[in-house]
């Protein structure tokens, strides 16, 4: 008796269709259910306040009455309008040009020497960040006090080499680079280690490569190191114009006394946002008012990321290490 064997593979049974369709919709669906808990909490604390504000800034919003007339875009004519709006936008700019374009150069040169091989590199790659999370109070208190006026560190220095004192409350210019050095040494570290983790990301052969060629340290780091960072630099440039053009907290704290929401007697160094709560908040509690500055400010800080962005595409150009192909 014989037994033939059937050598054909066993069928599987085909799956029911609705298990197809849900495997079809779980792979669309399932991505974008994983990111919609960030753009629901965006849409809430980011999208609702700013569409809100915008529609403030459309009313005579007195905080202390309870009626709002719509006024359309007359708190924006008023605000143009206004010389003290101007006098605020320039103290802004200026404090972000001294206090920005100082900062990255730093920040790249610090990331540079962080990233070689210096001992207890860790301690030193910590360190920087020790300014970061210093109390801004603090840092106002120390700073006040060297760019004192009749006993500070800064005018001393200067009356050993025979200059005249320099009034770094009371000068317009004066005031801008004295914030500017606080705003520096606050968060240069932080940018550095920005730049420090991309810079470990390069490829260690290309160094390789270039110093087998007989480019030096500084051969490498303009046409290796610099045309790689070119994306972060521009993360940190953007980063830095968010915060350089709402600044605050330190120019606040510089020109403390009577009343400081005005950066000083002459309003010497008020920013865009001590003017946006000057104006929404006491003493004048006009929200309206102060919603058309936030608005502005939103469009400055957006032009202003814009044209960093452009401009350092275009240094960048298509610089950068090239491989070679082989036909």
């Amino acid at each position: 008796m014989t037994v033939q064997l059937d050598a054909r593979p066993p069928v599987v049974p085909a799956p029911p269709r609705s298990s197809g369709r849900l495997s079809r919709l779980d792979t669309r669906l399932s991505p974008y259910l994983y990111i919609a808990p960030f753009f629901l909490l965006f849409a809430v604390f980011g999208v609702y306040p700013l569409a809100y504000t915008f529609w403030v800034s459309l009313h005579d919003w007195d905080l202390l009455g309870a009626d709002h007339p719509f006024v359309g875009a007359e708190n924006y004519t008023r605000l143009l309008a206004d010389p003290d709006f101007w006098h605020a936008l320039v103290n802004t700019l200026g404090i972000f040009v001294i206090s920005t374009v100082p900062q990255l150069l730093a920040a790249l040169w610090l990331a540079n020497l962080l990233n070689r091989g210096l001992r207890a590199r860790t301690g030193w790659r910590m360190a920087v960040l020790v300014p970061n999370v210093t109390s801004t109070a603090a840092v106002a208190i120390v700073f006040g006090v060297i760019f004192g006026r009749e006993f500070g560190m800064i005018n001393w220095l200067l009356d050993l080499v025979g200059l005249d004192a320099i009034g770094w409350k009371s000068n317009r210019f004066a005031s801008w680079v004295a914030i500017s050095a606080m705003v520096d040494w606050r968060w240069t570290g932080y940018n550095a280690l920005i730049l420090l983790a991309a810079m470990q990301a390069i490829p260690r052969d290309l160094y390789e490569s270039a110093s087998i060629d007989g480019a030096n340290r500084a051969r490498q780091f303009w046409s290796i190191t610099v045309p790689l960072l070119k994306p972060t630099i521009i993360f940190c440039a953007i980063i830095a114009t968010i915060g350089g053009l709402q600044l605050f907290t330190e120019p606040r704290l510089f020109h403390s006394g009577t009343n400081p929401i005005r950066g000083g007697p002459m309003r010497e160094s008020q920013t865009l946002t001590m003017y946006m709560f000057e104006n929404a908040f006491a003493p004048h509690y006009n929200f309206g008012y102060g919603s058309a500055v936030a608005w502005l400010l939103f469009a400055l800080i957006a032009i202003v990321a814009a044209v960093n962005v452009l401009i350092l595409r275009r240094l960048g150009g298509g610089a950068g290490p090239r491989k070679e192909t082989t036909p």
